[in-house]
């Protein structure tokens, strides 16, 4: 950071002030001249002889050397006065999941995806935070080379860019997405940000097919998605997700509106294609920020890879499904209340057990297909019913509704603005709730990346290699893979598939 409190960009040979996930400037040299995918996102270089940033990734010829800066993100090269890409469109790049280790920065960053500037200023959030408006500012430039202000504003042009170029939504819908409630001050503020009105984007990418929309989602490679899709089809609930070869199609309820989502893979690019069914733009920033959640897109594998692959078990599964990531759930209630389903119970069993919760005491949303109809139960919903009646045991009923009363009442939350130690802390308050539940819920409904279900039985097995080993041992054996836990325990489940098939495999 500059004496100006301006972020220094990187031109030479060192790193930037208090920006250890950014890579060097050799690095990012070499990774721009080589296109690689593996760094999308991690930097962005700014092109002063035509005052453009771009991703590593793009296409364009190469500039010279001494005409680049890097960036470690795209609202620090907007706030030095860079457009976006054209070509490459750096609305595409992934974020950085590494930020996720600094849990102050962390915490500032999932209120900011939860919202919290779209209606309110910019000091809300250091009153969040619990910090002074100076304090945050200095932490956000010195890491990320913008202000809160700046990130936000960047983010929500990048969404237009986006929205104007893949979809054939109307302009007045693309502002009001983005969090503009002025079609006036949005065409202001893309025209200050991307240096052409919205129209003249629109009419420069050409006529896109009307319809549902399409979305890219780009990723750092490599992303094993069949293996994604077979750990959700088993853990499918019939009437809300279906799973085919090469599909996620689910029911999703936003701003009250029931609609379908699908999401499958590009055949040629790192990216997945998310379809839309709804018709309201206001939703579908949270739409796609979830399903980024879901697939686990921000993962940069190259540094959870260099964590792990000093264990030989993990070396081995890293080995044979490098591109294995953490698989996120919709809703957090919804993944809290599969685990308490299949607590000591198979997948199997514990899938039947949610199709029978969701035909119950769901919801049928009319409107939608056959099949696809379905709505999760609400907390309120299940708070006081009565769920022997599926064929839950008396205990374990008894804990799914002090569940259900726990997150309606506020006492257990899926905010992503708390540390993995406070979520753990709160959800083992509850009856019937040990460390293995809510580590799970930890994995699978926030993506924590440390997130380690010491109990878990088949994580047990296959470090013992023959033996099970203890829980206190399993939780020490795994303290050398911190801060990428949960990235083990999907490699140590996938090498025990064959080993342990019937029983005991994670709800």
């Amino acid at each position: 950071m500059s004496g100006n409190g301006q972020y220094a960009p990187i031109t030479g040979p060192r790193l930037g002030p208090m920006q250890p996930s950014m890579p060097s400037h050799d690095q990012c040299e070499q990774a721009r001249l080589a296109r690689d995918a593996r760094f999308d996102g991690l930097f962005f270089t700014a092109v002063r002889s035509t005052g453009i940033y771009c991703r590593p990734v793009c296409p364009a010829p190469a500039p010279r050397r001494e005409n680049v800066s890097y960036y470690p993100t795209a609202a620090a090269a907007a706030a030095a006065g860079y457009r976006p890409c054209l070509r490459c469109r750096p609305e595409l790049s992934p974020d950085d999941a590494n930020f996720m280790q600094d849990h102050t920065l962390h915490r500032a960053l999932a209120l900011l995806d939860e919202g919290i500037l779209q209606e309110r200023p910019a000091a809300a959030l250091a009153d969040a935070m619990e910090l002074s408006a100076r304090q945050l500012q200095r932490l956000f430039v010195a890491r990320l080379g913008a202000t809160p202000a700046q990130l936000h504003a960047t983010r929500r042009l990048l969404l237009a860019k986006q929205l104007l170029t893949e979809t054939a939504l109307p302009v007045t819908e693309i502002a009001l997405a983005a969090g503009f409630n002025s079609l006036r001050r949005f065409n202001g503020a893309f025209l200050e940000g991307c240096g052409m009105p919205p129209s003249a984007l629109r009419r420069q990418h050409g006529a896109v097919p009307g319809g549902e929309p399409v979305l890219r989602l780009a990723y750092r490679p490599p992303l094993d998605f069949a293996a994604m899709l077979g750990f959700l089809r088993k853990r499918a609930i019939p009437g809300i997700e279906r799973i085919d070869e090469g599909s996620y199609q689910r029911v999703i309820v936003a701003n009250g509106r029931a609609s379908l989502i699908r999401v499958s893979a590009d055949p040629k690019r790192p990216e997945l294609r998310l379809q839309l069914g709804t018709s309201d733009a206001r939703a579908i920033p949270a739409i796609v920020a979830r399903v980024r959640r879901v697939f686990d897109l921000d993962a940069d594998l190259a540094t959870v890879h260099a964590c792990l692959d000093h264990e030989p078990l993990l070396a081995r599964g890293i080995a044979e499904r490098p591109g294995l990531r953490i698989p996120g759930g919709w809703d957090g209630f919804e993944i809290a209340a599969r685990a308490v389903l299949g607590q000591q119970v198979s997948v199997a069993a514990a899938t039947t057990l949610a199709r029978r919760l969701v035909d119950r005491f769901g919801e049928h949303l009319p409107g939608l297909p056959e099949g696809l109809d379905r709505q999760f139960p609400t907390p309120a919903a299940l708070a006081e019913a009565p769920l022997e009646g599926i064929g839950l045991p008396r205990t374990r009923a008894a804990t799914l509704r002090a569940v259900a009363r726990a997150c309606a009442e506020g006492r257990l939350d899926f905010s992503r603005a708390q540390t993995l130690e406070q979520f753990v802390r709160n959800a083992t308050a509850l009856p019937g709730i040990g460390p293995w539940t809510a580590h799970y819920m930890a994995l699978r409904a926030l993506g924590m990346p440390d997130a380690f279900p010491a109990g878990d039985l088949v994580l047990q097995q296959v470090l013992g290699e023959g033996r099970r080993l203890s829980e206190r041992a399993t939780e020490a054996r795994s303290q050398a893979w911190r801060p990428w836990r949960a990235y083990a325990v999907l490699h140590l489940w996938h090498l025990s598939e064959e080993r342990v098939k019937a029983t005991a495999l994670p709800p």
